[in-house]
């Protein structure tokens, strides 16, 4: 086990203990806490953003101190951090950040995330500035910390600055030197970051998305520009761009609110009837009169498929066709089931499909045939489609009447999810017409029959009778 994760065991035990004995307030309070994570220190200066390699990295610390966070309650008895109190067996380095100068506004997600089973993951590596700084007595240096809570948690990325020897008696690593022993201690100071609250966004077809970057930075930086870029299947541009004073939108819509801009740090870009080409990976560029850093928001666009049932062919077998429509991303998948009356549904094969179809919007439809296979009491059949617009799968059914009854197989009349078909309504009535010529003793007749609510074919079906027309309730009591 890590350092950090002791450290954060002896936290969600503390937060158990608190639970256990103590009433919660009745009001969340402002408290200041250490927030300790588990990170790798990237040894190669040639990093640039991406994870490093496992030989390429080291056991780090990192310890962010003070940090404003509101309390429950919970963390009555809860203690701040001691540089030496890590365990002595393969000790990391510890980078201890001072936050007075920042705000975090993900530090409760940070802190909780091991008490509710998500895993955070943390890289620090040296950071080149943007601009050089005049030289002064001491020289300190800058390391970049990428921290990403897991399950759709919040992102992270700060810039921490070594702070002077004289000030803590701790190792400053030289600007062209990182040769850190693992017991070393670097004191530095968080003077910059960037964060997102989600990096995964899903949005429906033609809804608007706003994907949220925040700053933060110590007093005497100047924010320069903001740049959001659009990177997808191996090309890149510009959507927005901000500098001071002036902004330009490439993309027809775009927005940025530069009045929360300005008082609370937020850069979140707002896109307007979204389609299947805002979908990709958002890059949220910020720099400033010193640093420069980003975060990666990815947009996945979905638009959900629509289902009908139809019977294509009379002949025996006949065939039917389940038409998909109007569905995005690509993926998605039919399945194909029979049931006789008093059986269970078996999957059945032997379906083609249609060649795939692309509409202007850039949705998918395609359709699949089945011929099917008859029953001595008629038979059941369904189509259902899965896709990860779907909480759950799409079923169209149809009964197909067994062969040489003068049944009429027709579609169910609609299309429901598992645990939600819908009840009679007199609101959704229908028609339905049938043309129907008896024996030539008798005179043709026209039968208009007009049905109010849902039909269930297993349970009715029409028969011709050498006698005039009459409805027979063939199956069930209905």
């Amino acid at each position: 086990m890590g350092s950090g994760e002791a450290w954060g065991l002896l936290f969600c035990l503390a937060l158990w203990g608190a639970a256990q004995t103590e009433p919660a307030l009745p009001e969340k309070q402002w408290r200041a806490v250490d927030v300790v994570l588990d990170c790798f220190l990237v040894k190669d200066s040639g990093h640039h953003g991406t994870f490093a390699s496992n030989e390429n990295r080291a056991k780090a610390l990192l310890v962010l101190k003070q940090v404003p966070v509101l309390d429950d309650g919970s963390l009555e008895g809860f203690t701040d951090f001691q540089v030496g109190s890590v365990a002595q067996e393969d000790p990391p380095v510890t980078f201890v950040a001072s936050v007075d100068q920042v705000q975090i506004p993900q530090a409760e997600a940070l802190l909780h995330a091991d008490c509710i089973g998500k895993e955070v993951t943390c890289e620090i590596s040296r950071y080149l500035l943007q601009a050089r700084q005049e030289a002064t007595g001491e020289t300190p240096a800058w390391f970049i910390a990428n921290v990403q809570v897991s399950e759709g948690g919040p992102s992270v990325s700060m810039v921490l600055k070594t702070l002077g020897n004289a000030e803590n008696g701790a190792v400053q690593p030289s600007t062209m030197n990182l040769s850190l022993s693992p017991q070393d201690t670097v004191h530095t100071a968080v003077e910059f970051l960037v964060t997102t609250q989600t990096p995964s966004l899903n949005f429906l077809l033609g809804t608007s998305a706003s994907l949220h970057c925040g700053i933060s930075m110590a007093p005497g930086l100047d924010l320069i520009s903001i740049d959001w870029r659009l990177h997808h299947k191996g090309s890149g541009h510009l959507v927005y761009s901000w500098t001071t004073g002036q902004e330009q939108a490439k993309r027809e819509g775009a927005t940025l609110n530069t009045e929360l801009l300005h008082m609370a740090g937020n850069a979140s870009l707002t896109l307007p009837s979204i389609t299947t080409k805002d979908e990709g990976a958002y890059i949220c560029q910020i720099t400033t009169s010193l640093y420069r850093a980003q975060q990666i928001i990815q947009l996945n666009v979905h638009a959900s498929p629509k289902i009908r049932m139809n019977l294509i062919s009379e002949d025996q077998p006949p065939t039917l066709i389940c038409s998909i429509a109007g569905y995005y991303p690509l993926d998605m998948a039919v399945t194909w089931t029979r049931e006789e009356p008093g059986g269970t549904p078996v999957q059945v094969s032997g379906a083609s499909f249609s060649s795939l179809r692309q509409s202007t919007a850039g949705t998918y439809s395609i359709s699949s045939f089945l011929k099917t296979e008859s029953g001595s009491a008629g038979v059941t059949y369904s189509c259902q489609v899965t896709h990860n617009s779907l909480e759950e799968p799409l079923i169209a059914s149809t009964w197909v009447a067994p062969p040489g009854t003068g049944l009429l197989s027709f579609p169910h009349l609609h299309t429901w999810a598992p645990g939600s078909r819908p009840k009679p309504s007199l609101a959704s009535p229908f028609c339905l017409v049938l043309l129907v010529v008896p024996a030539s003793s008798c005179p043709a007749r026209f039968l208009l029959t007009k049905i109010t609510g849902l039909i269930t074919p297993t349970k009715y079906s029409l028969r011709l009778h050498s006698s005039p027309i009459a409805v027979w309730q063939a199956l069930g009591s209905g």
